[in-house]
């Protein structure tokens, strides 16, 4: 979590951004302000309802590290 990623392929192909969430079973990652998709939401009594815009899973395979700072301590 917090590493930063680039994007290679899809429709945010070239865009950076720092990884929030991975779903490890079914190798996804969900990165920040990337993939993002509308949804519909009922208003309840906490909040709004309306149309927000939040972030998706991408498949790891779509994706490319881009944390360079490897600390590897010998002993």
């Amino acid at each position: 979590m917090g590493n930063q990623v680039k994007i290679i392929t899809g429709k945010d192909k070239g865009k950076t951004g720092e990884v929030i969430e991975i779903n490890r079973k079914l190798t996804m990652i969900k990165v920040k302000a990337i993939n993002l998709v509308k949804k519909h939401q009922k208003p309840t009594k906490e909040n709004k309802g309306g149309i927000i815009s939040k972030e998706s899973f991408i498949h790891f395979s779509n994706i490319k590290n881009l944390d360079t700072k490897k600390e590897i301590t010998k002993k």
